[in-house]
């Protein structure tokens, strides 16, 4: 593409935004990205990014959208949204793992109001969990295999635990522990048909039930990616005495106009969830994804959610400005930092590194609800100290850089084994565009 083609393509990007979500309904109030110190040709490049995996079939389509100082500069939705009907920018997705910060910031919510403590053991909600015990690995037998043994804990899980992913819970889908495995799929929080769906029992029989599984390691030692934010999820119910969905749309969505996010699609809005493609082609299989239409047994505080890129980045820029958005203020500008600041400290054995989990790349520690950057360098990817970000399994990603002022949020929807490649693309995107 030439300077002037893209030129003209950044344009009518800037007077699409203009269109699509009219005077008055954008996420956040607009402005030419050289108001803000970025390029709109630099821009552009985004689009074309996307526009080539399209054709070369990585995914069916993506919605993103970019935030600086508080402005929309950028969006662009590109490919088809299902097999006949083109990618809109208010496409609903189901955002899997990027519903952990939401769910996280609820919690943040009551420990605000004192109904919860970071300190309170998660036994102090949920019944059994004073109970449980760690599948501990043995030395390795002469074939070199390894055994385990049930030991009891050294100490409860705690309710930050299960915020920082230390609570020594474990995904039955990643983890290599199997009695740990066996655990949960015994549970019904691993099916072996459909990855992360653990939405198909009633909260009590998710509680019972995880109470009879085994731990893979002792709370406290390891950071561990798990089911932790689906058990947080039991415990914002407990301590508010209401379903999980409930709180969330009264105390958050409400408050940040985030109409389109929930844990289940409506009748009337079913037309507008982007569906995933039919084989994915660099495991050349399918990844199918949750079913969203009907209400769940339970809200999966883990990977459960769906929302729209405009109503994440609203939530994104919430946190950006320290709790508040339009006036509203969710959390509290301390909450903010203490949930965006490293909780693992150099302290922590890391199997899995956060930054290595979500983007391929050292750098990130974990806060309570978000992987957090611990330096300008290391990671291979821009970006700046103090950012902080995640992502879903179907394919979408968000982060924010309070340093530069950035917000963003790439939505597509495909399990792929390439999703931190369109991750790393688009980030690294967003800031080359930077001019100040």
């Amino acid at each position: 593409m030439t300077f002037a083609n893209r030129s003209a393509s950044a344009f009518t990007a800037f007077v699409f935004l203009l269109c699509a979500w009219g005077l008055g309904a954008q996420p956040l109030p607009l402005a030419k990205p050289e108001q803000v110190g970025m390029s709109s040709q630099k821009l552009a490049k985004i689009g074309e990014a996307l526009r080539k995996e399209v054709t070369d079939g990585s995914f069916r389509g993506a919605v993103v959208m970019v935030a600086r100082k508080g402005k929309l500069v950028y969006q662009d939705s590109e490919g088809m949204q299902t097999a006949s009907a083109k990618m809109a920018p208010d496409a609903i997705f189901r955002i899997y793992s990027m519903t952990k910060p939401l769910v996280s910031v609820a919690a943040m919510m009551l420990v605000e109001e004192g109904t919860l403590q970071l300190t309170d053991p998660v036994s102090k909600f949920l019944p059994g969990f004073d109970k449980l015990q760690v599948s501990a690995p043995l030395p390795k037998d002469a074939n070199g295999n390894v055994g385990y043994a049930l030991v009891q804990q050294e100490r409860q899980m705690t309710v930050q635990d299960l915020l920082r992913h230390t609570s020594g819970l474990a995904y039955g889908e990643i983890t290599a522990n199997q009695p740990v495995k066996d655990g949960l799929e015994k549970a019904g929080l691993y099916r072996k048909e459909l990855d992360f769906d653990g939405r198909n029992m009633t909260p009590d029989e998710q509680i019972a039930k995880m109470a009879s599984s085994p731990l893979a390691f002792q709370p406290g030692t390891s950071w561990n990616y798990s089911v932790s934010t689906d058990i947080l999820g039991r415990v914002v119910e407990k301590a508010s005495g209401k379903r999980l969905a409930d709180f969330l749309e009264e105390r958050l969505f409400k408050s940040l106009g985030m109409k389109d996010t929930g844990f289940w699609v409506p009748a009337g809005k079913m037309a507008r969830v982007a569906e995933t493609l039919e084989k994915d082609r660099f495991a050349g299989r399918a990844f199918p994804l949750i079913d969203v239409s009907s209400q769940p047994k339970n809200d999966s505080g883990g990977a459960g959610g769906v929302s729209t890129a405009a109503d994440y980045l609203r939530f994104s820029q919430m946190m950006m400005n320290g709790g508040t958005l339009n006036g509203k203020r969710v959390l509290s500008r301390t909450t903010v930092k203490l949930m965006t600041s490293d909780h693992l400290g150099g302290a922590m054995a890391l199997p899995m590194d956060p930054g290595l989990l979500l983007l391929g790349s050292k750098g990130y520690g974990f806060g309570l609800g978000f992987a957090v950057r611990l330096a300008d360098g290391v990671a291979a990817v821009p970006g700046s100290a103090g950012e902080y970000m995640w992502a879903g399994y179907g394919g979408t990603y968000f982060w924010v850089d309070p340093k530069e002022q950035v917000t963003a949020v790439l939505m597509t929807q495909a399990a792929s084994p390439q999703r931190a490649y369109f991750r790393k693309l688009v980030k690294q995107l967003v800031y080359q565009a930077i001019t100040d």
